[in-house]
């Protein structure tokens, strides 16, 4: 994997396929962490189907937001 910037912007793209009862919607966010921590700690697993997060014009899948968040270069506490 390439370095990952935990500081720069971020944008989260839902997938066209979601839970209903609690979609993913367009977000951005001041850093590509605190996006992390939301993916991670926030959303039910199902709502991320299809979901991309993008960082300084590079594209992550759902099944890569954990491996990011768990890396040891992650900057924020974890729950």
């Amino acid at each position: 994997m390439t370095t990952f910037d935990y500081a720069a912007f971020a944008e989260l793209y839902p997938g066209k396929r979601y839970a209903k009862s609690r979609p993913v919607r367009y977000r951005r966010f001041a850093t590509a962490a605190e996006a992390l921590r939301y993916l991670v700690e926030d959303m039910p697993p199902e709502s991320l189907r299809g979901a991309v997060l993008e960082v300084n014009e590079e594209r992550f899948e759902a099944g890569q937001f954990g491996a990011l968040y768990e890396d040891e270069a992650y900057p924020l506490a974890r729950a």
